[in-house]
């Protein structure tokens, strides 16, 4: 058996794994290595605490990801369909776009920022 360390959506996970020779059969198992060194999982940038201005239209994340980057800030005018932020997901980059002609109200999110679906982007004006 073999343990490997396994990062899958920022959680770790150690796993064993059984080789088997090209004829069906199990490996001769190798001595039981040491437990591997517990390992600190960086933290991504906190979200900011901003309150969603009244009557405004809110850009909610699609599904769980990491902010890539942000292509807008607070006073902007943007169209329907231009791209405000693009976020990381199951490694593809996915461009998050404005639903609606309007102004940026409040940018709720940083680079670097974790996000769940349903969370808050921005708000649109």
């Amino acid at each position: 058996m073999k343990k490997f360390l396994i990062k899958v959506n920022g959680n770790q996970y150690e796993v064993e794994v059984e080789e088997v020779r090209a004829d069906g059969d199990l490996a001769v198992p190798a001595p039981a290595a040491a437990p591997a060194p517990k390992v600190e999982v960086p933290r991504a940038a906190p979200r900011k605490n901003i309150e969603v201005p009244a009557g405004s239209k809110t850009v909610n994340a699609p599904m769980p990801g990491t902010v890539l980057k942000i292509n807008v800030r607070e006073g902007n005018a943007v169209k329907q369909g231009q791209v405000l932020l693009v976020l990381e997901a199951m490694k593809m980059e996915n461009e998050i776009a404005a639903p609606l002609d309007g102004t940026v109200a409040s940018v709720n999110v940083e680079t670097g920022a974790s996000v769940n679906a349903g969370d808050v982007l921005v708000s649109l004006g």
